[in-house]
């Protein structure tokens, strides 16, 4: 068996009332030892494709296998699957020892291997100090590294993470982020982690499986998935974009002529095929674009700067175009003297590199 099926899904569908699919034909084979991430917004199918591999759903159809093992008749607490839950879901009236003693002894390990995978644990987790305390006594952050203990002490084959960090203010998420990464690339364990945030599936995953509507609309490395998103979906959804509609009016090599929608003629490189006529969206990061005073850029518009916004590492530039459409940038603080206020006039330009070409 090739260590890229670990886990597999093969045309799963999911329906709660027998009409509408929540999960729709499912294909996604998961290596060992991968961190992959599925991404999307609320009702996507994200988290009920997780909650099939964990066993507290049944597909409507198809098979999930872990090891080549089928899934299908097999009980949630026989799938050797360690969980993390936004809530942490630990027993208040245990120690912290105890949570984690918990999953050993139900699976009839004994006492002395008990206490050293649980010693062990803490180590790794960095909560040696912690043993005696009660889950109350503990922060938010203490708990959620108390759970994610819990999930990998008895050694399971797939640790699955539903919105875990989702209750953490915003720099401890930042934080556990990194902790989880790391976690995961010194234990070597497949993760399966679901998230609507964006910026937390770029910081661990190896790849990203983007949901929507029942779907995976695209399945990449988080640098692909930024760089080339495949569809305009995906654009969107990860990331801020400019984007303009148009059709293919001519082809030299890679570099495509797109003349929009709005009467500008641009030139966009991409390794993708287009047919002549074509209607495209081409989709350009704010922080591709650049201000220019005399600018030498490929792809050049004029026009008013609407707003100014200030973000500390960096200023968003609201540049209103002269058929009324608006184009956000991005310029850094750190190495421009360039000063920017409302209804000044400027020039903006991008290189062909700079964009990408989606089917409309």
């Amino acid at each position: 068996m090739s260590t890229s099926h670990y886990v597999e899904f093969t045309n799963v569908d999911k329906s709660y009332d027998g009409r509408n699919l929540v999960v729709d034909n499912l294909n996604l084979a998961i290596a060992q030892g991968e961190f992959l991430t599925m991404l999307g917004p609320s009702g996507s199918g994200k988290t009920t494709s997780l909650m099939m591999l964990a066993g507290f759903e049944a597909p409507s159809a198809g098979h999930i296998r872990i090891a080549g093992r089928s899934l299908g008749s097999v009980p949630p607490h026989r799938r050797n699957i360690g969980m993390v839950f936004q809530n942490y879901a630990l027993f208040p009236h245990m120690t912290v020892g105890e949570n984690l003693d918990y999953p050993l002894r139900i699976r009839k390990i004994g006492k002395a291997e008990r206490n050293e995978r649980v010693r062990k644990i803490l180590d790794v987790v960095q909560m040696q100090a912690f043993a005696d305390r009660k889950p109350s006594q503990l922060s938010g952050g203490q708990q959620q590294r108390i759970a994610l203990a819990r999930a990998i002490v008895f050694e399971p084959d797939v640790v699955l993470m539903d919105e875990p960090l989702g209750a953490l203010d915003k720099n401890l998420r930042e934080h556990l982020q990194l902790e989880i990464k790391h976690l995961h690339e010194r234990l070597g364990i497949t993760v399966v982690y679901v998230t609507h945030d964006q910026s937390e599936a770029l910081t661990m995953s190896d790849r990203v499986a983007v949901f929507n509507a029942g779907k995976i609309e695209q399945l990449a490395p988080p640098s692909e998935l930024y760089e080339h998103p495949a569809t305009s979906f995906v654009a969107g959804f990860i990331g801020e974009n400019n984007r303009l509609t148009g059709e293919i009016s001519g082809r030299d090599g890679d570099e495509y002529a797109v003349h929009t929608d709005t009467g500008h003629r641009m030139i966009v490189r991409s390794k993708a095929a287009f047919a002549d006529q074509q209607r495209v969206i081409v989709s350009v990061r704010p922080e591709r674009i650049r201000i220019e005073q005399e600018t030498g850029a490929l792809n050049r518009f004029g026009g008013t700067v609407e707003e100014v916004i200030y973000l500390g590492d960096h200023k968003r530039i609201h540049v209103k175009l002269a058929d009324s459409s608006v184009l956000v940038a991005k310029v850094p603080n750190a190495g421009t003297s360039i000063d920017l206020k409302p209804s000044q006039s400027l020039s903006l330009g991008w290189d062909s590199r700079d964009a990408v070409l989606i089917p409309a």
